[in-house]
């Protein structure tokens, strides 16, 4: 193509793309009229009313995302059929919704990421854009079938994995690449397992392929949402803007430390107790503690009842014990069963001694109407409730596990490891979050909620009957015209009826973030190497269809509770239902800096080969010794040299050291300048130190680091004796 060609077909996409935002802006401004004059509605139910709002809502979502590079690229058929590929999907209404611009999650999309000239997927020409705002700047052609023209040009790719880091991930829509794409359409409906080493993507394809399945299932995903879980909240802040800046916003974020509501807990185990603690054992410990609480009276319980004095002794409270805990039913749920067992003895007992010589089982209801006494009798007696609340109590799982921490003696009966006492036992950990978690679980509700919860239901009921009542009486002191008027305001009657219940007006994903039983469609765990075992029955619980996207990279596992294997963690929840997908190239990290890291990671996973990178930066990593005292000064140097460069930088060091970030910290996230501080002691604090030194040295796209007191690790020899330009 010739200048003057080129520049004829940059002016003829400009207006193309123009068109399309003129449409788009056309489309808000009706959509956005229409949400208007919705919120002012009044007719129609409350119901009908809020779906219409709650549809109008995402659409004018969905159209809001669209400005920035709404159109990215075009594809030529072999047929001569053209089709451009955007944000979002476009019609012609005029012209029987003739398709003017495709979602990029459209199947008919799938080409313009994964053609190549041995498979061009029918396509002649893949056409690339590149936009500024709502500006088309230029593109870049792939022409399949001519020599060196059908690899895909990486001009646009290039230019996104180079520019400076912002604050958040950005989506990838416009570069997406073909071993990307593949995963985020697989069509498996149960566990996808994404496995790639640093800077290769995992995350975002997990978020992309999130975006497209909402696209796909949009109806059998969207009521019950999506729940992403990552690292820590600076991952969360990090990532939380991409499926947003693809229109989806139905989706809960969270860390292990938040999946109970209200709880939000950071703090970290020992590695040892954090190990034990994430065990599978941990359940068997759990209900043996319970059911520790589940007791005999040690001496017969003497209890007055209809006037004849009874014992409650240890046949009749294992009895109890023994029908109760058969009902598979929680702790607190089977305590009725317990009551009820204990109750039948004790009726039986005092009826026999009251009724003797004159009442027998053929007077049924004589029999009944003493049992009934009797029992009312018992539902008031202060000893009888007191001897119930020490065999069976009710429980409260937070209170339950801090004084079992507190308790050397219930920890052992439990079976459970010494190392888990602690003086302050609602000092919460993230690991206590799941441990919380299973406690509800075999505890169950208390029953006084319940009964609070029935009575509020019961309330309602009887107030709405009341407004009804009332109104029928105005009805009967009617005439024909006021009739008429009484029909009218049965309508609003109805409306208000609807008010009686609290309505619940929140999104999916506020309603789900605060319920504690709210089930997900899909699950993405991410840095899913970390998670425990008693963390996935958590999970697992969360999403009963088992449908998860999980990414993750065993090398660059932290936890001593973590997974050494995916098999290890998924076998015993979907075993056989999970596919193993890998990705091979760093889009993050230059090849200067991977060739660093790699030699790093030889030394610790030796079985592990680390990701390609697609670029080489120009720009070497490099090592500077100094004296202790000399770190500050250097630190501050490093921070001023980045503030006067466009992008985002952070300085990592061994736990609690000043003026750095702990690796921990950093999982998942991704700066423009990395500088490391002290990497010998980030190595030895911890039993796996080398791990998290890998992560911190890869979490540059451009410039690396290191400052040293003492010699280098052997495994960073590389770094030797180079100095900053």
């Amino acid at each position: 193509m010739s200048d003057r060609e080129y520049e004829d077909e940059l002016r003829s996409e400009r207006e193309y793309v123009a068109d399309l935002y003129a449409r788009l802006d056309a489309e808000r401004a009706r959509v956005g009229a229409r949400f208007a004059d919705a919120l002012r509605e009044h007719g129609g139910t409350l119901i009908e009313r809020d779906v219409e709002v709650s549809t109008l809502g995402r659409e004018v979502r969905r159209l809001d995302i669209a400005d920035n590079g709404l159109c990215f690229g075009r594809l030529d058929a072999l047929t001569g059929e053209v089709s451009y590929v955007g944000r979002i999907g476009i019609y012609d209404e005029a012209n029987e919704f003739e398709s003017l611009l495709l979602d990029w999650r459209a199947p008919a999309a799938r080409p313009f990421y994964v053609a190549t000239a041995v498979s061009p997927e029918n396509m002649q020409r893949r056409r690339q854009f590149h936009s500024e705002g709502r500006d088309l700047v230029d593109f870049t052609d792939e022409v399949f079938g001519h020599p060196g023209g059908g690899e895909r040009g990486d001009a646009a790719l290039l230019a996104a994995v180079n520019a400076p880091r912002g604050e958040g991930m950005r989506d990838i829509v416009a570069t997406i690449q073909a071993e990307q794409d593949e995963i985020i359409r697989l069509s498996h409906n149960g566990v996808v397992v994404i496995e790639g080493g640093p800077g290769t993507g995992k995350t975002v394809v997990a978020l992309h392929r999130v975006a497209y399945l909402l696209y796909t299932y949009r109806e059998r995903m969207e009521k019950h949402g999506v729940l992403v879980v990552g690292p820590n909240k600076a991952f969360i802040r990090h990532v939380g803007r991409v499926l947003p800046s693809l229109g989806e916003t139905s989706v809960v974020f969270m860390t292990p430390g938040d999946f109970l509501p209200g709880m939000h807990v950071t703090t970290e185990d020992a590695p040892a107790v954090a190990r034990l603690k994430g065990s599978l054992n941990m359940v068997t410990v759990l209900k043996r503690a319970v059911a520790n609480l589940q007791r005999l009276p040690e001496d017969p319980v003497a209890i007055q009842l209809g006037g004849v004095s009874l014992r409650v002794d240890d046949d009749t409270a294992e009895w109890a014990r023994d029908e109760a805990r058969g009902t598979g039913l929680p702790h607190n749920e089977s305590r009725a069963k317990f009551r009820e067992i204990v109750t039948y003895v004790l009726t039986e007992r005092a009826i026999g001694r009251l009724g003797q010589g004159w009442l027998s089982r053929e007077n049924r209801k004589e029999w009944e109407d003493m049992r009934r006494s009797l029992i009312e009798e018992l539902a008031v007696s202060d000893v009888f409730t007191t001897m119930l609340d020490q065999l069976w109590p009710v429980l409260q799982p937070e209170t339950f596990l801090a004084e079992l921490y507190t308790n050397r003696s219930r920890l052992r009966a439990a079976g459970a490891d010494d190392s888990l006492w602690r003086e302050d036992g609602s000092a919460w950990t993230v690991s206590d979050v799941s441990l919380i978690d299973e406690l509800i679980e075999i505890i169950g509700r208390d029953p006084a909620d319940d009964a609070a919860a029935a009575r509020e239901r019961a309330t309602a009921i009887e107030h709405a009957k009341d407004v009804m009542d009332m109104m029928v009486t105005r009805q009967d002191n009617m005439d024909g015209e006021g009739m008429q008027l009484f029909a009218n305001e049965i309508m609003d009657a109805e409306r208000l009826a609807e008010r009686f219940v609290e309505r619940d007006t929140r999104d999916v994903a506020e309603r789900a973030a605060s319920d504690r039983e709210w089930t997900y469609r899909h699950v993405v765990v991410d840095e899913a190497q970390e998670l425990s075992e008693m963390d996935w029955r958590v999970l697992m619980r969360r999403c009963p269809t088992k449908s998860f996207t999980i990414v993750g990279d065993l090398a660059q596992r932290r936890s001593a509770a973590g997974a050494t294997s995916w098999g290890t963690m998924l076998e015993p929840h979907v075993s056989g239902r999970w596919a193993y997908r890998t990705l091979t190239m760093n889009y993050r990290t230059p090849a200067e800096i991977m060739a660093v890291a790699g030699e790093l990671l030889a030394s610790f996973a030796p079985g592990v080969e680390a990701p390609e990178s697609v670029r080489s930066s120009g720009v070497q990593p490099w090592s500077r010794q100094v004296a202790e005292s000399e770190i500050p000064t250097a630190i501050d140097e490093f921070v001023a040299d980045e503030a006067d460069r466009d992008g985002t930088s952070i300085v990592i060091g061994p736990v609690g050291f000043p003026g750095t970030v702990p690796a921990s910290e950093t999982k998942g996230l991704e700066f423009d300048s990395v500088l490391v501080v002290e990497p010998e002691q980030i190595i030895t604090e911890g039993e796996r130190g080398a791990a998290e030194l890998y992560v911190a040295l890869t979490r540059a796209t451009q410039r690396l680091g290191v400052l040293h007191v003492g010699p280098l690790p052997e495994s960073l020899s590389g770094l030797a004796n180079q100095r900053p330009a």
